[in-house]
């Protein structure tokens, strides 16, 4: 059968796992609950070469093959942490802790990894080591970035690294991906302008900061328009407009804008880069303002080796034929790129459902359905690319 038969026996086991995590939702590198519950399950299958505390919080097992002659070892990653979201799904098993939800289904990629390990010890169908890593601090915390500077390669020998993401409205089960740019580079930006605050009935006597900032707002988006080639892709979303009064009759001193620019090519992450500290301070000099820029450069661009692309589509159509061979790129960050920047590999997406609602929404939910699909595809990169003899 395309989806193992050790994964339709075990899916209520899995899904309990995945609805435990749901309802224990913990934030970037506070995921100390989180993992020990993930080293007792791997306790549990018999793993003992496991390591906590890489990359601050990370988990990290070994699964030994039946054989090793060859002395390679594969990485399969999950992440662990939710994030800073009020749940609103009504589900009996919705989040317990207020103001945290895991809103992103990292608790599914963590359970599938869970139930790929179970596998895994049970059958050691393989020749070579499987890593197995459980990583902290995904959602703006870098903790992919933690758990390699910390040595996670190296250590381990790791020669090749995969991992997985959920993607609503496409059908359970179903994997798409794509060779190179998959996931855009996430740089943040905040911007200050400062002018001279005023009673709103006498602007002249004032330097509007608010006017300066919905002007600047507006002219950051001749980046993308007017100073990227149109064939290729940047986003520049300006989130949050704060200013230093909530008052109907004061002109603020100063305005500060937040938000983020999305790339998938270093060469339009540099003009991106440039061309907003230029508009935000000659814009703002126009209205008599002046504009601080602090540009933040966060997630490097999510990069799928080409031959691992196809290694992942391959094992893919095993579990369920028709993989999506050439998806489009996603503007949305990761930091699994920092893991790929390391070592060759790729990243798959699978499909959670064309119902509900999307990530990072109070109402989303990882779909348990996709479960079998999800754990067949860890435990096949495993025995595609280490064979047993």
């Amino acid at each position: 059968m395309p989806i193992k038969n050790r994964f339709a026996e075990t899916h209520a086991e899995i899904a309990a796992w995945r609805q435990h995590l749901h309802q224990y939702p913990e934030l970037q590198f506070d995921v100390h609950e989180t993992a020990k519950f993930v080293e007792e399950k791997l306790r549990s299958f018999g793993i003992t070469d496991i390591t906590t505390g890489i990359g601050q919080t990370g988990v990290v097992a070994v699964i030994e093959g039946r054989s090793n002659t060859k002395g390679r070892a594969i990485g399969l990653r999950a992440d662990m942490d939710a994030l800073p979201i009020t749940e609103a799904t009504g589900l009996p098993y919705a989040s317990n802790v207020p103001g945290k939800m895991h809103a992103c289904g990292h608790d599914g990629h963590t359970a599938m990894l869970l139930g790929a390990a179970q596998y895994l010890a049970e059958t050691r169908n393989f020749d070579g080591k499987c890593v197995l890593i459980f990583q902290p601090a995904e959602e703006g915390g870098g903790g992919g970035n933690e758990m390699v500077k910390d040595g996670l390669m190296e250590r381990w020998g790791i020669e090749e690294v995969y991992g997985m993401h959920n993607m609503p409205f496409y059908p359970v089960g179903q994997f798409a991906i794509r060779p190179g740019a998959l996931l855009a580079a996430a740089d943040e930006f905040e911007i200050i302008i400062d002018g001279q605050g005023g009673h709103a009935a006498a602007p002249h006597e004032a330097k509007d900061t608010n006017l300066a900032a919905c002007h600047v707002v507006v002219a950051l988006q001749s980046i993308a328009s007017r100073n990227v080639d149109p064939i290729k892709q940047v986003v520049v979303s300006v989130c949050t407009i704060q200013s230093d009064t909530d008052s109907h009759n004061i002109l603020p001193q100063t305005v500060k804008l937040r938000g983020t620019v999305r790339t998938l090519d270093e060469d339009v992450r540099n003009l991106a880069e440039q061309r907003l500290q230029d508009i935000a301070t000659h814009t703002a000099a126009a209205y008599e303002c002046t504009a601080h820029v602090d540009y933040q450069r966060g997630y490097p661009v999510t990069v799928n080796h080409e031959i691992n692309t196809d290694y992942a589509a391959d094992a893919a159509e095993k579990v369920t034929p028709g993989v999506w061979r050439d998806t489009p790129p996603i503007m949305a960050g990761e930091d699994f790129s920092y893991m790929l920047n390391a070592r060759p590999g790729a990243y798959i997406m699978i499909g959670n459902g064309e119902a509900g609602a999307t990530v990072h929404h109070p109402k989303y939910d990882f779909n348990d359905a996709a479960i079998p699909a999800g754990c067949s595809w860890f435990a096949e990169m495993v025995e595609t690319r280490m064979p047993a003899g």
